[in-house]
Formats: structure tokens, sequence, C-alpha cells
């Protein structure tokens, strides 16, 4: 049984259901799954030999979505390129990964080095005559099936690069069983069923695509729509009564403070999954109230996928859950550990660590990395937490974001709740800044109301009154704009850096 199992066993049982709806357009799924295979096919007479590399370069689009299950359907490894990145990055992962394949889209097509790579236009637009198309592809074979290699469950089935915030992008080798563990676990964990229909808002080389193949397991639809800006989303939420989908936190921030959202329609909707980073506690209840309580959360690294932790709505409406991250769901055991390498009891802080079939097989070509980050077993996510004895976890930070102050440890995500509490504050970031009094002083970013008088006097004050001293920034900057990942991740690393005087950054 792999990954691309479940989509053809539910083209078998639903044939004639809706697979992907585009604006007026929908696929059965015993269409989609011809196309699938005839691209399969075809695949693999470009390159026959099973496990190597085929990056996939392109916005949310139905071919997209082809390429991507034709991936799988050949028996290749599959290397996601987001187009949001930039051209250095993606080329980098290219070199390293050496694809012999690569579909780019036609609106992205510059920002893809393919070298030695067959290229393959997959969205159609301005494609030269002699240049290969994925529609050409899959009329030439189509009613052809692709050959079923013997391939292991622990080989690969997708090379996934973590983004780089904490150093040099590693690619996290996912195989066969982590990607069946994290389908079986989605399908356990929250229930789908062949009535969901899937909004494809977030990119897909990111955490939407988790929720894809479950989706398709159980008989659903994936609804695809054009640039995903937050009035868009609300619109396709609302007109394709859409049951689920997933979101960073930014995108639901955004969205709360689109004008009229408090009288919008959302009881289709049971499954807004936020994930990528922690949503502010602060914003859960008001978030809860507008999306007709379908609030959910899980937890997972690109080393470990998506859902190593999991909270059901149904538990975090309660505020005593609305900080934590859910607890380990079925095919994964979550601990804290202290760094001797001990299990820590409940209630007491340590970086959490994670063991079972959803940890990756390592870092490509980076054997030194892999026997840092796994060992023993567990995978060292880099994060500090608390387990209750309920077995709810609480992530306070990344271990290396602690700012150590005077020498007191201070946790930025503790102020960013507070920060995130100002009512004038949209969005905000906290890090420290080397300083020769206090060791690192606590300064902070924020994103302001439009028309908003607040100060950084006053939003400082706002925190010390409900903190105290220590945890108060030193310094608060008022920015137009945060610095942002491609998929909208506040990016911390980047804002110490734009804030980081050249004299302490040098010293």
């Amino acid at each position: 049984m792999f990954p691309i199992d479940h989509f053809l066993r539910a083209a078998i049982k639903f044939p004639n259901r809706i697979a992907v709806k585009d604006g007026d357009t929908e696929i059965t799924y015993v269409d989609l799954a011809a196309q699938a295979n005839a691209l399969a096919a075809a695949i693999q007479s470009i390159d026959p030999n099973p496990q190597t590399r085929v990056g996939i370069c392109g916005y949310n689009t139905v071919e997209h979505l082809l390429a991507w299950l034709a991936t799988f359907a050949s028996g290749k490894t599959w290397v996601p390129l987001n187009p949001r990145n930039g051209k250095p990055e993606l080329d980098r992962i290219c070199e390293v990964t050496g694809p012999t394949i690569v579909f780019v889209d036609a609106d992205c097509s510059d920002k893809v080095n393919s070298g030695f790579a067959t290229r393959i236009t997959a969205k159609l637009g301005s494609a030269k005559p002699e240049e290969k198309t994925l529609a050409g592809l899959v009329d030439a074979f189509m009613g052809k099936m692709p050959k079923r290699h013997d391939i292991n469950l622990d080989d690969l089935q997708a090379i996934k690069f973590t983004g780089g915030s904490s150093g040099q992008p590693k690619g996290c080798m996912q195989t066969y069983r982590v990607w069946n563990t994290c389908i079986t676990s989605m399908l356990i964990e929250f229930n789908f069923d062949e009535n969901d229909r899937h909004l494809l808002a977030a990119p897909m080389t990111h955490g939407t695509n988790t929720l894809i193949m479950p989706t398709f397991a159980a008989g659903g639809t994936q609804v695809l729509m054009g640039p995903a800006k937050p009035a868009a989303i609300i619109e396709a939420l609302e007109a394709e009564r859409v049951t689920s989908i997933f979101l960073p936190p930014t995108v639901i921030y955004m969205m709360l403070d689109e004008e009229g959202i408090e009288d919008c329609d959302f009881t289709g909707l049971k499954h807004l999954i936020v994930g990528g980073a922690a949503i502010r506690k602060d914003e859960v209840q008001r978030a809860m109230s507008v999306f007709n309580n379908a609030l959910e959360t899980c937890y997972g690294q690109t080393e470990a996928p998506q859902i190593v932790t999991c909270m059901r709505s149904e538990d975090w409406i309660k505020p005593e859950n609305w900080a934590s991250t859910g607890r380990a769901t079925c095919n994964t055991r979550v601990e804290t550990m202290d760094p001797d390498g001990n299990i820590m009891p409940c209630g007491e802080s340590g970086e959490i660590v994670v063991k079972g079939d959803l940890v990756m097989k390592g870092y490509f070509e980076m054997p030194d990395k892999t026997a840092e980050t796994i060992i023993d077993g567990w995978l060292h996510t880099g994060d500090v937490g608390v387990i209750d004895d309920r077995g709810f976890i609480y992530i306070k930070d990344r271990i290396r974001d602690v700012v150590i102050t005077g020498g007191f440890n201070v946790y930025p995500s503790d102020v960013e709740t507070v920060l995130g509490q100002h009512p004038d504050v949209t969005e905000c970031v906290v890090f420290g800044v080397p300083d020769r009094k206090w060791g690192e002083a606590l300064t902070a970013a924020v994103e302001v109301r439009k028309g908003s008088s607040a100060t950084s006097e006053e939003i400082a004050a706002f925190v010390k009154e409900r903190l105290d001293a220590v945890k108060t920034p030193k310094v608060v900057h008022i920015v137009d704009e945060l610095p942002r990942s491609p998929v909208g991740k506040v990016l911390r690393r980047e804002a110490k850096v734009m804030f980081t005087p050249k004299e302490e950054a040098s010293a």
C-alpha cells in the first residue's frame, strides 16, 4: 500500500464523484485517474528508473495536482518547488537533488533553472511549440498505465526542504511510510468523509498538500481557487460550501480584519486547520465564533509532517486549551526531554521529542545534521514545551529563540501573546538584540491597524502592566510590514537582522 493507492482506490469506489472543482470545471475521479495514469506512463517513458526525482514548480492549479499524482503513480520522488521562493533557492534545490524531470507553470518559468532535466510546461501560457507540455503528454499516453515498481516502504516519496529559518535549508527525506502514516493519521483524527470539500488556498508545496490525499481517500472534492487573498478565501468558503481548509495564522488574522466578516455564512465549515505557526490564544475565541466553531490545529515539522499532535474543535473551544496544540496523534509518541536525554515528567518543560513512523528518514546528503537531529530514534524538534497531566502539549518557543536578558530567560511567545491583546496590534514578533548591558535586549516589531495612533511607548507600557519589567520589550518598532516567508509566516530571524544595529551585529 502506497500513498497513491489511497487515490486510485477512491477512483474505483467513487468513479463518478467530483474529484476536483476549479471554477466551472469539474473532473470526476475516473477521469482524473485516467489522466494521472497517462501522465505517469509518460514520465516513465522519459525516465524509466524508479526513485529518481521530479520537481514541480507551480501555483495551485489542476495541472500542479495532476503532475503531483502522476509523480507518485510513476514511482518517482517528489521535490516541491514553491514559485514564491527566490530563484537562487529553487536553483540550489534542483542542484542538490538533481531531478530528471521538472514541471514548471508557464507563468513562473523563469523561477527555475532545470539544468539537464527534461522540462515540461504544466499550466500553459506562452509555451513554445517545441516544448513538452503536460496536456500534450496526457493526450499522447491516454489509455496507457504506468509500470508498478517494486518499491520499499522506506524508500523516498518526497524530499521537502525546510524554510531555512534556522540556517541553511535542509532536504527532509520523507518515505512512503511517513506519507502513509500522515494520511491515516489525518483520516483518523479529522474523520474526513465523502462530503468533504477541501479548499486549496495555502500553497500545495507546503501544509495544504497533506490534506489532499486524505480527502481523496474519503471520496471528497478538492476545490481550487485563484489568488488566495483574504477576501477571495472568504468568498470561496461561502460560495463553494467548503468544509475543510488549511491556513497559517497570519491569513486568519487578515480574514478576521475583513469588513463584514461577522455576517458571513460559514455553516458548512467543519475543519479550519491552523498550521505553520501557533495562533495567538487571544484570537482563538473570536475565530471560533466567526468560523462556525470549526477552528482546529495540528503541530508538525517538515521532519515529521503536519500531524504530530492534533486539537479538534470540541477541545479547542475550552479556554484552558487555547494555548495548546492538542494531544499526540494515534501513530506518534511525543515527550519532553532534558539536555541529558531524560524524559521529563508532566508539567516540566523540556525539548519536544517525537518517535514513530511519522519521523523522516533523515536530511538528504547531510548525515551529520541527521545524527544531530535524530538520536536513539527520537526526533529532536528544537521546540521547548510542556505536557500536562491530560496529555495536552503546550509549545513555548524554539530553543534557539529564547532570549537571555539580564540573566533571565524570556520566551518570545509569552510576550507575543500579550502584545497580540493590544487592540491596535495586528501582528507582532519578539526577539533578542545583542546589548552590552543586558546581554540581549528584548525587542518587538509590530504591525498596527490602519489609522492607529498607538506609540511604541504605549505598547511597551501595555505589556509591562500585564507581565513585568523583564518581559517588557526595551524597544518596540512599529512597521508597515513584517518580513514573511513565501507562505506568510512571520520570520523572526529576518526581523532580528532588520533591527540589530550594525555595530552590534558585527561585535
